[in-house]
């Protein structure tokens, strides 16, 4: 299910005053979705689509950029707004047009063995305060920002037509057409007579142009995909993606306006189910919720609904079943896997542990920077009384997290409790050495924030 996760990510000057933060988050169906869209279009561009990782943005803004090796960060808002798949796909299709021409390339220099708290945190300026530059290095984030936002993803016209036809030909090769990329690039160019404030961070990081539009038309019009249309199957995850993050993120009237209890789809089902979860009535969310388990008892998401209505109301036990069946439907998701071993740790029966430490590993060995995992797999060691394998997961977390000093602490009292030469012994010694090889770039990165040095593509006009 949809799960929040704070990120060390500041908001802008002029939007502090309306937004706390960003987060990250986190639903198994959403990214598998993305991945699916991306996938062929890696495929097309000669890049591996075996090693995608999606983040989701928490956030109601147009963004969208691919980070880091193939790290796509995607904002909630512009999964909302956009009108059919084809435009998300167009986007990922552009944004890896970057990565295939090398505009990324400097970039990557910084962020191709970053954590994903790290890549935001530079996008975000915050490297600063991370790095502890007390009331001085606020002032520097929130200037930094406005440096990152605009010159760490931002490309110069000929890099954005550059990647617009480099995305087309990827859509070309994947039989599906670019109308989607000019639909988008449509909206974006509505941004530009907006004062900067007020325009979506992707329209002040992508020079748009009506030369631009008018290339990607001229290139549609004699393309053979030119009249391909989306798929069945990249509909049903499009609405279902929708119905998923409008019930979740907009509230309960929002949702009833776009699904009224007269839409017994699917999607209306489901958007509602979330919605009234969100707002704390539980009877409904069940009853639609139960009410899609019985139309298609074989879709893993909607057991995992189920067991999260129930975990939020304090029934650990009868939330199990439902989570071990979304698990056993869908047994290589490590989101699933992972819901499942949260509750056997949540049981008050020790033992269940070794069953959720066995799945917790393997969560963290599909996922390494899954720290709500790790959190997890720390408190099953310590319920078990491993304090040394506690302190390495908790290690492995702050790790993963980007909290240097933190993970530096617990990999230390980690290799003072185990045996030297053991294999947990050798991995706190790892975390050692990348625990304080972090801290010294965080003092690199802080240092070059605050005397104004600039890690990206500059924009050239």
């Amino acid at each position: 299910m949809l799960l929040t996760a704070a990120s060390a990510i500041l908001p802008t000057a002029a939007e502090a005053q309306r937004r706390n933060a960003i987060s990250l988050v986190r639903d198994a169906e959403i990214e598998n979705t993305i991945r699916a869209y991306a996938a062929p279009l890696f495929g097309a561009a000669g890049l591996s689509s075996d090693a995608i990782s999606v983040h989701l943005v928490n956030d109601r803004v147009l963004n969208a950029f691919v980070a880091g090796g193939q790290r796509i960060f995607i904002n909630t808002g512009l999964l909302i707004r956009a009108d059919r798949p084809a435009q998300v796909i167009g986007v990922l299709a552009h944004e890896i047009g970057h990565i295939s021409g090398g505009h990324l390339a400097r970039l990557y220099d910084a962020l191709d063995n970053a954590s994903t708290a790290m890549i935001l945190a530079m996008l975000f300026g915050a490297a600063a305060a991370v790095a502890g530059s007390g009331g001085g290095g606020a002032a520097a984030v929130l200037g930094g920002q406005q440096m990152a936002e605009r010159n760490l993803l931002a490309f110069s016209r000929a890099q954005e037509s550059a990647a617009d036809q480099a995305g087309a030909s990827f859509l070309e090769q994947t039989n599906q057409s670019a109308s989607g990329l000019v639909e988008f690039l449509r909206i974006i160019g509505q941004q530009d007579a907006l004062l900067y404030e007020r325009q979506d961070p992707y329209a002040r990081t992508h020079p748009m142009t009506p030369e631009r539009v008018a290339a990607l038309e001229s290139r549609l019009s004699r393309s053979p995909a030119r009249n391909a249309k989306d798929s069945p199957e990249n509909i049903e995850r499009f609405r279902r993606m929708q119905a998923k993050l409008i019930g979740y993120l907009d509230g309960l009237p929002a949702t009833l306006r776009k699904y009224p209890e007269t839409d017994t789809s699917l999607y209306g089902r489901y958007a509602r189910a979330f919605a009234y979860f969100r707002a704390l009535d539980f009877q409904r969310a069940l009853a639609e919720t139960d009410a899609l388990i019985q139309l298609y008892p074989n879709d893993p998401y909607f057991r995992e609904l189920k067991a999260d209505i129930l975990l939020n109301q304090g029934k650990v036990a009868e939330s199990l079943p439902p989570m071990q069946e979304a698990h056993r439907l869908a047994p290589n998701e490590p989101l699933l896997a992972y819901g499942l071993g949260q509750r056997l740790v949540a049981l008050d029966d020790t033992g269940r542990l070794p069953e959720a430490i066995d799945i917790l590993k393997q969560v963290t060995l599909r996922e390494p920077d899954n720290g709500a995992a790790w959190q997890q797999l720390a408190v099953a060691y310590g319920r078990s009384g491993d304090i040394g394998m506690a302190s390495l997961a908790s290690a492995e977390r702050f790790l993963a997290s980007g909290s240097y000093r933190d993970a530096l602490g617990q990999a230390e009292r980690a290799s003072r409790m185990m045996k030297e030469g053991a294999p947990g012994w050798l991995r706190a010694q790892d975390i050692i050495a990348a625990a304080k090889d972090g801290q010294r770039e965080e003092r690199r990165r802080g240092s070059r924030l605050n005397s104004g040095f600039h890690i990206g593509p500059r924009t050239a006009d």
